[in-house]
Order: structure tokens, then C-alpha cells, then sequence
């Protein structure tokens, strides 16, 4: 059966539209996943972490629907490997990036297992996820809160 996915989509190094582009047509290559929609780009700027305030480049982000067979596990390998086959090199933490790609929301699961964990961490927080993923599902509920992710966002101010 498939489920109802969301993908983060974020660059701040080189050509960014052009990354976003090429990733959001890859994660329809992937086995038993087609793409539903991607929502508008936005232009934020990165996360700094406090211990290392250095300036970087802002990023593009967008959030993209899927469609997928792939259990999250499966489908968090692919993402990965998809961020390596676009040159996303792992630093560290925080570090400027070509591509990154976060799974935040696999249909209604709420899951914490090896290096995945569903709904996002961060999601509730992020302004950058939040406002595009409402652009594609404006009355979806964060499955560990139980709240709606407009509600989430006008929290944030």
C-alpha cells in the first residue's frame, strides 16, 4: 500500500534552483514512488548553529509530495544516496550543503529507530518546512502533537 510522503528539499551551495530541480525529478526514479506535487521555492536564511555563528549563503527550500511503496527506512537509503549522486559531500552539522533532504512526515507514523525519526525532529520549529509543506496540504496534523501544522506555524510568529 502506498503512503502519503514529505520530503524537504533545501540547497544553499551553487546553482540551488537547479539542485532542487534535479532532485525533486529524481525522487520519482525511485522504486514504487512517483511525485504528487512540489510546492513553491522559498528563500530563507541557514541555520547557524550557536557555537559557530559564521554567515552562510541562504537556502532555497521546497517540500515535495510523494507517493511511495518504500517503508521509511528504504525510502531515508535512497535519499541519501540520492544526496550523494547530486555531490552533497557529510561535514558537519550546520555545514553549507548542495543538497539535503530530509524525510518529515511518512504518512501518519510516528517512528524513532536507528538514524530516522518520523515526524521530523525539527518540523514544528521550522518555518522553512512548514510554510511550503502547507502550501501542498494546508490541513495537515503533526502526528506526536496532534496539531495542525498551520496551527504549528503561527506559533512560530
Amino acid at each position: 500500500m502506498n503512503e502519503r510522503v514529505f520530503v524537504a528539499l533545501g540547497s544553499n551551495l551553487g546553482d540551488r534552483r537547479a539542485h532542487l530541480d534535479e532532485a525533486a525529478h529524481r525522487l520519482g526514479t525511485f522504486d514504487r514512488t512517483r511525485v504528487v506535487a512540489v510546492a513553491p521555492v522559498i528563500e530563507t536564511p541557514a541555520l547557524l548553529p550557536p557555537e559557530n555563528p559564521t554567515p552562510q549563503p541562504d537556502y532555497l527550500n521546497t517540500v515535495a509530495e510523494l507517493s511511495t511503496a518504500l517503508e521509511p527506512l528504504a525510502l531515508l537509503r535512497e535519499l541519501k544516496a540520492l544526496e550523494r549522486a547530486l555531490g552533497r559531500v557529510v561535514t558537519t552539522r550546520w555545514a553549507p550543503r548542495v543538497i539535503d533532504l530530509d524525510l518529515v512526515l511518512y504518512g501518519e507514523r510516528v517512528l524513532s529507530v536507528d538514524d530516522l525519526t518520523v515526524p521530523h525532529p525539527g518540523l514544528a520549529t521550522r518555518r522553512f518546512v512548514l510554510e511550503p509543506l502547507l502550501a501542498l496540504a494546508p490541513h495537515l496534523v503533526h502526528p506526536a502533537l496532534d496539531v495542525r501544522l498551520d496551527v504549528l506555524l503561527s506559533r512560530l510568529g
